[in-house]
């Protein structure tokens, strides 16, 4: 098996009495997109900090590229992380403000990956004006552009949509996704629900520091809730699937069923449906990632079978 870029094993991260991060274990894998979910307060920004070599862990290990995470950890030069908002000099170009920060790490612009860099941000002729004249999502990007330098490996980034617009928010998406394409691994938290339905490949949902469900962004929303089911014969399929225990309620709904379940998955669906010899046309979740999120918020931990769960993502934040 592959080593995974990041690998954290029973984590706990304390300050005085109040547990941040409560027993966390999670691995992110090459190329995956990991979304960090939960309120305010769940450990997302914590575990994060943990990763950087920021915090250091009360229990536990958080590695990276399979070394142990330490503050000066000499893998962290193979992350590129904006924990915090990006920062520029206002008066000085984007240029000469990314110039400036690469030489302040002893290092000669001319041995930085810059093209890379500037086609992913996407700037353009603004990359020669003062960063007092960008907007914040122009800053977000001058911001990647910057992580970008070093050619990092895996990108972590804390609300990296916090404050844009709905413009600015879909120009970081799609540079998201150009980073992905590129070949790079992206770790991030966010608030931004329907914009990190679209972007990631894999969620974490944590609540109070602790790991509520994890899995791809369809297995956590098909997980929970109502599941939209089209068949060949549907008042026979109603008849099939009210006797199944993990039905908890069944509604028409255009041309098929929508069925509520209570600990369920579609797959239960599938064979009951497929076993009574009914044509399946469709099965899809009927929710979006909100209506997932806050319903397993307020359920119990719950985990996907070992056969659903992807070798992925977890992780918390405490404000």
């Amino acid at each position: 098996m592959p080593m995974p870029i990041v690998n954290v094993t029973g984590l706990w991260k304390n300050f005085g009495e109040v547990s941040a991060v409560e027993d966390l274990s999670f691995v992110v894998e090459q190329g995956q997109v990991c979304g960090l979910l939960g309120p305010n307060g769940a450990g997302k920004s914590t575990t994060l900090r943990v990763l950087m070599g920021l915090e250091r862990p009360s229990r536990g290990t958080a590695e990276l590229f399979g070394v142990s995470v330490q503050p000066g950890c000499g893998e962290l030069i193979r992350v590129g992380a904006m924990v915090e908002q990006a920062a520029f000099v206002p008066h000085l170009s984007g240029m000469l403000n990314l110039r400036l920060w690469w030489e302040a790490l002893g290092g000669h612009l001319r041995d930085a990956d810059l093209d890379t860099a500037l086609g992913i941000a996407d700037l353009g002729d603004a990359i020669n004006r003062k960063v007092r004249t960008y907007s914040q999502g122009m800053k977000q990007r001058l911001g990647f552009a910057r992580l970008l330098l070093a050619r990092p490996e895996l990108l972590v980034l804390d609300e990296p949509t916090n404050g844009l617009d709905p413009g600015e928010i879909r120009d970081i998406r799609e540079l998201i996704g150009r980073l992905t394409r590129e070949g790079a691994t992206v770790l991030l938290s966010s608030h931004h629900l329907s914009e990190v339905e679209q972007t990631c490949s894999h969620l974490v949902v944590m609540n109070h520091g602790k790991l509520v469900s994890s899995g791809t962004v369809a297995q956590l929303v098909g997980s929970t809730g109502s599941v939209y089911v089209e068949v060949d014969d549907r008042e026979r399929a109603r008849t099939v699937l009210s006797a199944l225990p993990s039905v908890r309620n069944l509604h028409l709904q255009g041309d098929g069923l929508v069925v509520d379940l209570h600990d369920g998955r579609r797959s239960d669906l599938s064979v009951a449906l497929m076993t009574a010899g009914l044509r399946l046309e469709t099965i899809a979740p009927a929710q979006r990632l909100e209506d997932a999120f806050l319903e397993l918020l307020e359920g119990p931990a719950r985990d996907l079978t070992p056969s659903e769960t992807p070798v992925a993502v977890d992780a918390t934040e405490a404000q």
